[in-house]
């Protein structure tokens, strides 16, 4: 029998990820498991394999604990849902099984109540971001997976923004330590995002 992480007796922040192969939402999924264990956190990062074709509709998870989580089965009711690709929208259900009170992060340059028609009748908070221009203006390329990262960490506060800033800076340092420009722009990416992402309200019953 699997356990809920309610009986497991340890209250898991569940995240899932919707993105298209080559956008790095797998790499997004890693890198917040990675600084969420740096911060002291018990964490879990895993994608959901099937096609791994350029373009294709990917799915990955981040279950983030403060002690042993018992927990290991995939993510079917999430806390936050992070869509790092906006065209999802019309053909995967990117809110089901979402708690209303969490909220969904998307990838697009619009206001958050435009979305919410094509979002299944989900009531929750509808947070958007724009991480491709984020990403043009700051890295010279369309990179949305960084911002992205940013605005999951300042929606769900899984870990301290202060924390979340010198932990991913250190890890860039070592990952990049022969191209620092790579690091600037990388942490001029995630810095933005946590100023712009945009937050809706719920709807009220």
């Amino acid at each position: 029998m699997t356990l809920t992480r309610e009986q497991a007796g340890n209250r898991a922040v569940e995240i899932r990820w919707h993105g298209r192969g080559g956008q790095g939402a797998k790499t997004a999924c890693l890198l917040l498991a990675d600084v969420a264990f740096s911060s002291g956190k018990h964490v879990q990062g895993f994608p959901e394999y099937g096609p791994e074709r350029m373009g294709a509709p990917i799915t990955a998870y981040n279950r983030i604990t403060d002690t042993h989580c018992k927990v290991h089965s995939n993510i079917y009711k999430p806390d936050y849902v992070a869509v790092v690709d906006e065209t999802l929208l019309k053909t995967v259900d990117v809110t089901g099984g979402l708690s209303e009170e969490g909220a969904v992060i998307i990838n697009t340059n619009k206001d958050p109540e435009e979305l919410r028609p094509f979002l299944n009748g989900y009531k929750g908070k509808i947070c958007t971001i724009d991480a491709a221009e984020i990403s043009m203006e700051t890295l010279g390329r369309n990179f949305p997976n960084t911002p992205m990262l940013a605005a999951v960490v300042k929606i769900s506060g899984v870990i301290r923004e202060d924390k979340f800033i010198n932990d991913m800076e250190a890890s860039f340092k070592h990952k990049f330590a022969h191209k620092p420009q790579v690091i600037d722009g990388n942490m001029q990416a995630l810095k933005k995002a946590l100023q712009e992402v945009k937050v809706g309200d719920k709807v009220r019953s």
